[in-house]
Order: structure tokens, then C-alpha cells, then sequence
């Protein structure tokens, strides 16, 4: 996979249910450490709540580090549904926090997951996604003779690269960001134009 969904952060959408009042918000995080900054900043900005339950999902495709916490409400009634919203989007890097007021009318484990579903859900669309691209850095060096095949090479490369930066001290080197699946292929390129000679490497 060359990309994966994540989130920006979103607004605060409020809802009510049976006098329970729920604020929820989903944001893009990019560790398990920002994600818990997040969480520890919507719990001391509204320590007056019932419950501030919570999941995320941190990491890229393949290895992806999955958590949620009930927060004193029944189990699977509000962690769960609010993870399963993520995975039915198939976010990565991204938490959602809903925070509950009760109301004095118990909701019931059917009522508690509708609930905190739909108000993970409800965040999710105010949010919105973007597109993470996952790409990899790579050193190159050269001969002066072999600039031009490098540049060659690198201009056929086109929407594979990301990036190119040049520099042309007492060894020309360049610094390459390219999706992370055309790193072989690009390097056996680089390799083949200049029969052997250029040296690649991770950056």
C-alpha cells in the first residue's frame, strides 16, 4: 500500500440522548504518546464529566497498534463502538474521545452502544480524512559524469518521486523521497544507467 487514511482534527459535535449529554471528537495523532496528550487535554478541559471513553488506532497498515477504554461504563458498550468506527473507515494515526454527562436515566448496554456509535460516528464526518503517503528518503552519489543519467532517471521516475534535493559539492549527491514500493525499483535504475557506479542508500 503506497498510502493510508488518517485524520485532521475535528470540531466538537455535541448530541443528546435521554437527558446523557455526549461530546465527541476525533482528531489525527502520530504516536500512542499524542495520542494520550489529546486525551489528558479533553479530560482536564471538562473534568466535570461522568466518562471520557476513548479508542485509537496508531501506526501504519501492518502494524498497528489498536486500543479503546470504557472509562467506567459497562464493558464493550462504548471502547468497542467507537474502535469499530475507526475500523469501518480503515483509519490509521487517529483517535476519537467522546465525553458523557449522565442525564439521571440509565440507557442499558443496547441504548449506551447506539449512543456512543453514532456519536463516534457523527465526529468522524465532521472530521474528515486525508491521505498519508508513505514514502521513503534515499542518498544517492555520483560521478559529474553520471549526473545526466541520474537525471534521467529521475525525471522518467515522475509522480513516483516526491521530492528531489541536489547537491553539487566535491561529490554530487542527491536526497530522493519516493513512495516506499518504488525504492527497489528506482534504486536497480539509478544502479543499471549508471553501470554500477552510483551509490544509493537509505537517507
Amino acid at each position: 500500500m503506497d498510502s493510508f487514511a488518517s485524520l485532521d482534527d475535528g470540531p466538537e459535535v455535541e448530541s443528546r440522548v435521554s437527558g446523557s449529554r455526549f461530546l465527541a471528537q476525533a482528531f489525527g495523532v502520530a504516536s500512542e504518546e499524542a495520542s494520550f496528550e489529546r486525551l489528558e487535554s479533553v479530560r482536564r478541559r471538562y473534568h466535570d464529566a461522568t466518562h471520557h471513553c476513548w479508542a485509537h488506532r496508531v501506526g501504519e497498515p501492518g502494524a498497528v497498534a489498536e486500543r479503546s477504554d470504557d472509562d467506567g461504563e459497562p464493558g464493550g458498550t462504548a471502547g468497542a463502538p467507537l474502535l469499530g468506527a475507526l475500523r469501518s473507515l480503515d483509519l490509521f494515526d487517529a483517535l476519537i474521545v467522546v465525553t458523557r454527562w449522565f442525564g439521571g436515566t440509565k440507557l442499558g448496554t443496547g441504548g449506551l452502544i447506539r449512543a456512543y456509535g453514532a456519536a463516534a460516528r457523527d465526529a468522524l464526518a465532521a472530521a474528515g480524512t486525508r491521505t498519508v503517503w508513505r514514502v521513503a528518503a534515499l542518498r544517492l552519489e555520483c560521478s559529474w559524469e553520471d549526473v545526466g543519467l541520474v537525471e534521467i532517471v529521475l525525471s522518467r521516475a515522475g509522480r513516483r518521486i516526491y521530492g528531489c534535493d541536489r547537491v553539487f559539492g566535491e561529490v554530487p549527491s542527491f536526497r530522493v523521497t519516493v513512495l516506499r514500493s518504488e525504492v527497489e525499483r528506482l534504486t536497480a535504475e539509478i544502479v543499471e544507467a549508471t553501470g554500477n557506479r552510483a551509490r544509493v542508500a537509505p537517507a
